[in-house]
């Protein structure tokens, strides 16, 4: 149970970890509920993925610390 603990305060901590479930939640919410699709045109998905992918790459880039060190 402490490792869980652990591992949880590290993520909490992790810019990289929380944008990472913010997207995962925005997503799985709008694939469960489709909430924007009848708003949105059908390439804005392939947009989302495109803003994970450069938030990630961003969020590597200006990360100086390791998990374990947090």
């Amino acid at each position: 149970m402490n490792t869980i603990n652990i591992w949880f305060q590290r993520i909490v901590r992790s810019k990289t970890m929380l944008f990472n479930m913010f997207v995962a939640l925005a997503a799985g919410l709008e694939g469960a509920f489709s909430l924007l699709q009848p708003f949105l045109p059908g390439d804005v998905f392939a947009y989302f993925t495109v803003i994970l992918i450069v938030g990630n790459k961003v969020l590597r880039v200006v990360t100086t610390q390791p998990l374990t060190d947090k």
